[in-house]
């Protein structure tokens, strides 16, 4: 059961081969199983689950069931989740019970889906490993002595494992797409602006959002459909008709132009995920699709702008966290200063720390210009290249990560190396565009993972063209044996 797809699980459910309670009580026992090898979640809400399915199975039942009714999926621990601990993976927010659920939370509810809990992450979704969160690293479950990517790693671990039909993730410099590169995963970006960050724990904000982590495209498809839509209560929500993503997917790519940035093919791309991910680009011309070279001139500022952007942007939306009104406070403070000091020390961890610190600086006075305002410059000249881009091409394709998964503690101790990790997804969120990472094949049994970018508001475009690559490859059906 926890190998079919949603579109799958949905026709058991309404057909009544399997009710949703026998169906979370399976996903509930596989995590039972396997989540101590994998540390994939921090929350396992097994009451609220099956609560949750027992209202889906009334619903069912009475044939008021929608489309994903009664089918379990994981949240990423970043999403407010009422009466559940929302930790952000940090000792900080360790005691944190949400008293509201964020937007998404709110939509999947209202869809009838199944929370079966929290998934691990990286600490405030600082971390392209996930190996910086308060409650210890994850496996990637292709190799436990790998990382899964971050920081959505715990969520692409747990679908990766199968512990999750599917699950939410967050991506603020391709923290949803690396992990489902490195996982053999299909990890959607939206454009900025298309799902709600209303509940959604800040690390900056003119960069995070929101999308799915599946298997498949079709997946990725049915949960977006859920997830996007205008929310009055995030000031950055675009107020724009959400199509039913799932409708296009079987359209022709007869015609389509497809962009090779060249900068995206040279010095630190592993040969061999260069040479399968070209593999993968090739399929596309029996598809009726034309390959074209483009170029993106200042994409080698992508990754030193975006250390100045969103560094800045966190350490602003986590001055809130004072050890006053939420979160750890420490014990017998002498006064408020020591209240602020010893709290925010205790309760943010080393790369947190690294972060707030150079946002900090960069964001002071007599630095501002030189540093915030100079990457803000180049911002718009990441973005001007993909609009010029666009003029041209339909989609841009290339390598999701330069590497397969690295080994756990490989890049620990050198941040430099750990950034370069997000080299060819950071420039998406940059510019606002959205982005998929679809499973392209495998050096080494290890996944390797496309990454197809879009226009503006153009995600039916770009899971129509991941998904027409799926039906005629099984890349994305491969899974880890261990947890077949």
């Amino acid at each position: 059961m926890h190998t079919k797809s949603l579109n799958e699980l949905s026709t058991a459910l309404h057909n009544g081969d399997i009710s949703s309670v026998e169906l979370t009580q399976h996903y509930l026992d596989r995590i039972n199983t396997y989540n101590n090898e994998l540390n994939a979640y921090i929350t396992v809400a097994e009451d609220h689950a099956l609560t949750q399915a027992r209202a889906a199975d009334v619903q069912l039942q009475q044939k008021t069931a929608g489309k994903l009714t009664g089918i379990p999926l994981a949240h990423k621990d970043i999403f407010c989740t009422e009466g559940l601990r929302t930790s952000c993976a940090s000792k900080m927010l360790d005691n944190f019970i949400a008293p509201y659920n964020a937007t998404v939370v709110e939509k999947i509810n209202q869809a009838g889906m199944v929370t079966l809990g929290k998934t691990n992450m990286d600490e405030f979704a600082m971390g392209s490993s996930n190996e910086t969160s308060f409650y210890g690293q994850v496996q990637n479950p292709w190799d436990n002595q790998a990382v899964p990517g971050g920081s959505s790693g715990g969520s692409a671990a747990a679908v990766a494992a199968n512990l999750a039909p599917i699950a939410t993730g967050t991506d603020t410099g391709g923290s949803i797409r690396q992990p489902a590169s490195l996982c053999n995963l299909t990890g959607l970006k939206p454009t900025y602006g298309r799902i709600s960050r209303y509940g959604m724990i800040a690390f900056a904000s003119s960069l995070d959002q929101a999308g799915p982590m599946a298997r498949s495209a079709e997946d990725a498809a049915l949960l977006l459909n859920e997830m996007a839509g205008f929310d009055p209560r995030d000031s950055t929500s675009v107020e724009q008709d959400v199509p039913d993503y799932t409708a296009s997917l079987n359209n022709s790519l007869e015609g389509l132009k497809i962009g090779l940035p060249r900068q995206y093919f040279g010095e630190g791309l592993d040969p061999e995920v260069a040479a399968t991910v070209e593999a993968a680009i090739k399929t596309y011309e029996s598809l009726g699709a034309t390959i074209k070279e483009i170029t993106l001139p200042n994409s080698h500022l992508a990754v030193p702008t975006y250390y100045v952007v969103a560094p800045a942007e966190c350490s602003s939306n986590l001055s809130r966290m004072d050890g006053v009104r939420f979160g750890h406070r420490c014990e017998d403070p002498k006064d408020l200063l020591d209240l602020y000091q010893r709290s925010r020390g205790e309760g943010f961890g080393e790369e947190v720390k690294r972060r707030i610190m150079i946002g900090t600086y960069a964001l002071s006075a007599g630095y501002y210009d030189a540093y915030y305002l100079k990457a803000q410059q180049c911002r718009r000249l990441i973005s001007d290249d993909f609009t010029q881009a666009f003029n041209d091409v339909d989609v841009i394709m290339g390598p999701t990560a330069p590497t397969t998964a690295f080994k756990l503690g490989d890049k620990k101790d050198d941040p430099v190396a750990m950034y370069l990790a997000d080299i060819y997804t950071i420039s998406t969120n940059l510019a606002g565009l959205p982005g998929v990472s679809i499973p392209a094949g495998f050096v080494n049994n290890m996944p390797v993972g496309l990454q197809i970018i879009g226009n503006y508001f153009d995600e039916a475009r770009l899971l129509n063209v991941a998904h027409r690559y799926q039906q005629i490859t099984d890349w994305h059906q491969q899974s880890p044996e261990p947890f077949k």
